[in-house]
């Protein structure tokens, strides 16, 4: 096996955005092009296991750390698992300091929410709400639990705004970022 070959077998990304960003379809999406394996541990992941709303967790999440600590610690521990992979979840790119490529997705709001309502139903004005006040939990909770500010992605490797950007397109981006670090040929 040459060095590529390694290098591809053990290439670890990790993408991070906010709800409505693109981060799981995307995650998803380059991991099967890629042939790596996909993790994806979150709240909802959290919520089908315990047969509970997200809803429910997110209320619990907001007054016990546990909830966050479980979720994190799930999804790190099955990213440094052997093997290359892509992480996908809030804080990937903070959680997988070793990742390969580091990778931070971004949208307006008001794309956000439409993703949302696309992927979840409900009213504009209802989602907007609710997501902007789970953005500032998020947020909240972050700081006081890892001192992670995650508004700062300065130090991502690749920024993408996904506004006006298919999932197709922005798993583009991403791989011609990971053919630059020599891990898969270049066609």
């Amino acid at each position: 096996m040459n060095d590529k070959d390694k290098r591809r077998e053990t290439f670890k990304i990790a993408i991070s955005g906010k709800s409505g960003c693109g981060n799981t379809t995307v995650s998803r999406l380059v991991a099967e092009k890629l042939g790596l394996r996909f993790i994806n541990f979150t709240f909802r992941t959290l919520a089908k296991e315990r047969q509970i709303s997200l809803g429910e967790v997110l209320e619990k999440a907001a007054g016990d750390d546990s909830w966050d600590r479980e979720v994190d610690s799930r999804q790190v521990a099955l990213a440094r698992e052997e093997g290359g992979c892509v992480l996908g979840s809030r804080l990937a790119i903070w959680m997988l300091p070793e990742a390969d490529l580091k990778v931070y997705l971004r949208a307006a709001p008001e794309i956000r929410v439409r993703r949302i309502m696309m992927r979840e139903g409900g009213k504009a004005e209802e989602v907007a709400a609710f997501t902007a006040r789970r953005d500032l939990q998020d947020r909240e909770r972050y700081l006081r639990i890892y001192r992670i500010d995650n508004d700062n992605y300065s130090f991502a490797d690749l920024v993408i705004d996904t506004d006006n950007l298919d999932p197709d397109n922005i798993a583009g981006l991403i791989i011609d970022a990971v053919k630059t670090k020599g891990a898969w040929e270049r066609k």
